[in-house]
């Protein structure tokens, strides 16, 4: 069997020309899919690669399964996702096609697993948020559990920050600002829109009964983070552990993501979240607030070229004693995503390559040793807490 086609969707965007510069530093020459051949094709010029272009509505299915072939692999990077992404993912999962994306919505990712019976009567692979949202936490968490052993019953991720040249990493602490100078507009708008949806968690309710997605607002709870002689606060966040942990430790009792990006407005983020939260129900007020948050200072500049990501997971016992840490350092959010999309893609090409048939987190689709490898290779590592500097 040939090497399986590679189809990039949103190439011409911020993150889809990144996925794009890193599969040709590999040798790829994928097909660029969306609405706009002009752009496309302007795009492989100015990149003097000779790409193949496919002009359809990715917002059709219809449009869609008439491209997708079942030994193709398929990466999205079109978002926002839940008002995009929905068409091109049931047309990878209906043609038997590979597919990773690019999604940091929670309620995208819940969507996308209820395709699972679909994807793998098909045979298709699907893992959503297979970038710095969310394949770090996923990882993170996979290692400490193991490390853990059977007494694990929650795990905790959070999500954070850093800057290189400032010092020790490892214990710089992130403020507001960095939120909005290290990020895109539209990663800001992503986040905004979160907000003014309904998130969830995962939770057993009692000893016996089973374990399950429960709703709730995001930012419901603060989980502090002690790292290299640091406190971090977090926001919890939907993401795709609370689907994907579960699948491979179905002990744990508990699941929470955590967003930590503001610093000391942490907690002042998580009482504005949960005042406006009402506000928020209709229509008419997400659309404003989204509306307004496309028009902050600074929507339309490339984030600093100093950022660097730090993911900590901590698996506890039943009591919520700590039982093992890990923590992950890696590159900025934008790279990161990149390169592991880009790792993706080609893993999945291979004809022989093991991935699990369904809609996965990115764990129980790679499996733990495969995903570190190629975590590792998109420069994500596990970070020695005993190296931190103290002050």
């Amino acid at each position: 069997m040939d090497k399986r086609r590679i189809l990039l969707l949103g190439a011409t965007g911020y993150t889809g020309q990144r996925v794009l510069r890193e599969l040709l530093a590999r040798g790829e020459a994928p097909t660029l899919v969306g609405r706009n051949r002009t752009k496309m094709l302007a795009l492989a010029d100015r990149l003097e690669a000779d790409l193949p272009v496919a002009e359809v509505e990715v917002t059709s299915t219809a449009d869609l399964a008439r491209l997708l072939e079942p030994s193709d692999v398929v990466l999205s990077t079109v978002g926002p996702f839940m008002q995009l992404g929905m068409a091109t993912v049931t047309a990878a999962a209906q043609a038997g096609a590979h597919y990773l994306d690019s999604a940091g919505e929670g309620s995208f990712v819940r969507r996308v697993f209820e395709l699972d019976a679909v994807a793998a009567a098909r045979g298709a692979s699907v893992v959503p948020a297979f970038g710095y949202d969310y394949v770090p936490g996923n990882l993170a968490g996979a290692l400490a559990l193991t490390r853990a052993g059977e007494r694990a019953r929650r795990i905790e991720v959070g999500y954070f920050l850093t800057r290189s040249g400032h010092g020790d990493e490892l214990r710089y602490r992130s403020t507001l600002r960095d939120a909005f100078t290290l990020t895109t507009g539209g990663t800001r708008t992503t986040l905004v829109a979160s907000a003014a949806e309904d998130a969830f968690a995962y939770r057993r309710p009692r000893p016996g009964a089973p374990a399950r997605l429960v709703e709730e607002r995001t930012g419901k709870r603060v989980r502090t983070f002690s790292y290299a002689g640091m406190k971090r606060a977090a926001l919890t966040v939907a993401g795709s552990e609370h689907l994907g942990l579960p699948e491979v430790f179905p002990q744990l009792d508990s699941v929470d993501v955590c967003l930590g990006w503001f610093g000391r407005w942490t907690r002042p983020l998580r009482t504005t979240t949960a005042l406006t939260a009402p506000l928020l129900r209709s229509e008419t007020a997400r659309a404003a607030v989204t509306r307004l948050s496309q028009r902050l200072p600074g929507s339309h500049r490339e984030p600093d070229s100093d950022g660097r990501s730090l993911v900590i997971a901590v698996a506890r016992d039943d009591s919520g004693r700590p039982l093992a840490t890990t923590a992950l350092t890696g590159p900025d959010p934008y790279e990161l995503t990149a390169s592991l999309l880009a790792w993706g893609a080609v893993h999945a090409a291979v004809p022989d390559a093991a991935l699990t048939p369904g809609v996965h987190g990115p764990v129980a689709a790679f499996g733990l040793d495969t995903l570190s490898l190629g975590a590792a290779e998109a420069g994500l590592h596990q970070a020695d807490e005993s190296s931190a500097r103290r002050p």
